[in-house]
């Protein structure tokens, strides 16, 4: 059994367990070892029921908003996590794809979804928004070189990240054409 101490992680499966959604919590405490060295384990496996497709699941936890700003719609990640996620992608197959949930703690009198598709849990309030690995890498600029850190920016990733509820309920996820308009714009983060 794994053991959830990121809240933003235990959030998040207690949320699948309400929706009745299967998925398999990854044990994160040891990096994957592969042939050419070790891989970055993703949080969850999901298996929507009914479904033909896995979601390989990241979760990134952010407040809502955050910062002395109080900033909105924060979604950065590492080259590291996004390296990761792909080779967990090739490794699984064409059933499986990638996700970032961004799971935002609403820490102010906005949210980042509708009050229908926001989550109590011990005492806050979470909103899951999902963003495909593939559109966060057509849309991802680097951020900060020292950290290797990278994020969508605020209007593509408003635009493309969806409530995390319509990705489970999606029966069949086509593997049809990838949402590339930037991607022959910019050379690859990673």
């Amino acid at each position: 059994m794994t053991i959830r101490t990121n809240h933003y992680e235990a959030a998040f499966e207690a949320y699948l367990r309400q929706l009745q959604t299967p998925y398999v919590a990854v044990d994160e405490s040891r990096r994957s070892l592969t042939p050419d060295g070790s891989i970055k384990n993703v949080d969850f496996i999901v298996s929507p029921s009914g479904s033909e497709m896995s979601w390989l699941v990241d979760v990134k936890g952010r407040q809502f908003p955050s910062g002395r700003k109080n900033r909105y719609w924060k979604n950065w990640a590492t080259i590291d996590d996004l390296q990761a996620m792909a080779q967990w992608e090739l490794l699984f197959g064409p059933q499986f794809r990638g996700l970032f949930v961004f799971a935002y703690c609403v820490t102010g009198d906005m949210a980042p979804l509708p009050h229908n598709f926001l989550f109590p849990f011990k005492g806050e309030i979470y909103a899951f928004v999902g963003v495909r690995i593939d559109l966060y890498a057509a849309w991802a600029r680097r951020i900060s070189p020292k950290w290797r850190t990278i994020a969508m920016p605020t209007t593509a990733f408003r635009q493309l990240a969806q409530p995390l509820k319509l990705f489970l309920e999606a029966q069949i996820v086509s593997g049809g054409d990838f949402d590339r308009r930037r991607a022959t714009e910019m050379a690859p983060v990673y």
